[in-house]
């Protein structure tokens, strides 16, 4: 399955959300690849699931992905993206939002999300190019 293929990329991402996190920051300590990887399986199973990479020919590796799927009340959602900080700025990211967003929109999309980790509010910039605007704030009971 391809989602292996960002196996590399997907922890630099948690190491990220993990020294930018409030509250939360254990949850990315616990967190490992092979749980979120069991998650995106669940999705594959029960609607429209896509993964974009973006790969670096001169670096023979990929440096980028964005991870989207469809929900069977067809509310799509960015599950996961992330660009590697050498490559950010220079429309990557751009480029795979753009590609999963039509890619929802042809299958029928009504809705679309993406949730942002506490410390990452840096992102709503990138999202509000897209037209994502805070709709509401959900708040968690941190449990020890």
């Amino acid at each position: 399955m391809e989602i292996e293929l960002i196996r590399p990329l997907w922890v630099q991402l948690n190491e990220h959300h993990h020294a930018n996190a409030g509250a939360f920051r254990k949850v990315y300590e616990d967190w490992t690849f092979d749980d979120r990887k069991a998650y995106f399986c669940k999705l594959a199973e029960t609607g429209p699931f896509r993964v974009d990479l973006a790969f670096n020919p001169e670096a023979v590796r990929y440096v980028g992905y964005c991870v989207s799927s469809l929900s069977q009340e067809k509310t799509g959602e960015i599950d996961s993206i992330f660009i590697e900080e050498a490559y950010r700025t220079h429309g990557i990211g751009s480029a795979l939002m753009t590609r999963a967003l039509a890619w929802l929109d042809t299958n029928g999309s009504v809705r679309n999300r993406v949730s942002v980790a506490d410390g990452n509010e840096d992102a709503f910039p990138f999202y509000r190019k897209f037209g994502f605007l805070p709709r509401m704030t959900v708040l968690e009971q941190k449990k020890n």
